[in-house]
């Protein structure tokens, strides 16, 4: 994706100016001429902000501020045509990555916008080992554990289903009047059974993840079996379901693994759904040799301060979830070489984007 800035200048000619170069050089560019506008587009989201000192509602040092304590991950670029060195102390006290004078030489423009782009890369990649390096301590705890409690678990569960199994023949011998009042509950007591058991699954797939079976996989073929799946399911819960599968080259992957990873996005868009619409789309961006399918809802979204702690083990935004779906999800995503990241749908809803790399040539 196109590193976003947002271009804050109230001098409609040289703000065009910058739209051009910049959008040229493969910038997404946004711009306002305010700082309320600028407020504004902000809120969609900027990696580089450009923003002129002084402007029609405001100083651009106190932008450059609230920009950088609502969006920490991004950097912003103060551009003056005052050169002053009182000018160059308010950037430095608003925290600016850099202070260009206006005009200012495109190579100069270019090379700054450059050096702000590694910065903000290399600040989210600090943050996404932090991320993981707190995952893998989570995860090396539930393996510990998991470990000690699996057997001591696993057994009486067994033997609590034998015994059931055992129970079950028994009523079946009696008069069939007296046998629904009886199976009822250990119908249910069956389904606790295996309601546990799935729990412990999940326990120790997180904990100790199988090996994968690698070989080409289709991921549009892949998304349309899970879609078909879930096609009554959807219907059931007033959902409607619209795919966009192109075709794309295959994926290295474990067909198996893979098809549990669209499974579960698909579940959780369709929880979070209710009466509304959830999209699947496949595609492949032309010449980044990857295959992209994106998991598009209509619910509450996630809110930005949580999506950084969505795929941890345990976390959880449900009344009755165990935090281990996107955990595991996450994971399996990690062993094929991936990433998995969420954002805010154009619907308003929880985008889910998926990106794999495509199966080299043979």
């Amino acid at each position: 994706m196109s590193t976003r800035v947002l271009v804050v200048d109230d001098n409609a000619a040289f703000a065009e100016n910058l739209d051009e170069i910049l959008a040229d050089a493969g910038y997404q560019v946004t711009v306002a001429p305010s700082c309320a506008a600028a407020r504004s587009a902000a809120g969609r989201g900027f990696d580089i902000a450009l923003v002129d000192m002084r402007l029609p509602d405001g100083l651009g040092t106190d932008l450059a501020g609230e920009l950088r304590q609502h969006h920490p991950d991004a950097v912003v670029v103060l551009l003056t045509g005052y050169s002053t060195v009182e000018a160059a102390a308010a950037a430095v006290r608003a925290g600016v990555f850099a202070y260009l004078s206006k005009p200012c030489a495109t190579d100069d423009l270019l090379l700054t916008l450059e050096q702000a782009r590694r910065h903000v890369k290399l600040q989210l990649d600090k943050r996404e080992l932090q991320r993981r390096a707190l995952t893998s301590e989570k995860l090396a705890a539930v393996g510990t554990m998991t470990a000690g409690l699996s057997h001591e678990i696993r057994n009486p569960l067994n033997a609590a289903g034998l015994q059931l199994q055992v129970l079950e023949r028994r009523i079946d011998k009696l008069d069939p009047a007296l046998r629904p009042p009886l199976l009822e509950p250990l119908t249910l007591v069956r389904d606790e059974i295996r309601r546990l058991d799935h729990l412990l699954e999940d326990f120790l797939q997180l904990a100790r993840p199988r090996e994968l079976v690698s070989r080409p996989v289709d991921l549009s073929e892949l998304a349309g079996r899970v879609l078909d799946l879930l096609a009554r399911d959807a219907e059931r819960r007033g959902v409607t379901l619209e795919r966009h599968l192109a075709q794309v080259p295959p994926v290295a992957g474990d067909d198996g693994r893979l098809r549990q990873v669209v499974m579960n996005l698909a579940l959780n868009a369709l929880e979070a759904s209710s009466r509304g619409k959830v999209t699947m789309t496949v595609a492949a961006p032309t010449g980044a040799g990857t295959v992209v399918l994106i998991v598009d809802d209509t619910g509450p979204g996630v809110p930005p301060e949580l999506r950084e702690r969505i795929f941890e083990p345990f976390f959880t935004t449900k009344a009755q979830g165990t935090g281990l779906g996107l955990a595991i999800v996450h994971g399996i995503v990690a062993q094929h070489g991936g990433t998995l990241t969420v954002s805010s749908a154009p619907g308003g809803g929880a985008r889910f984007t998926l990106e794999l790399s495509a199966a080299p040539r043979s």
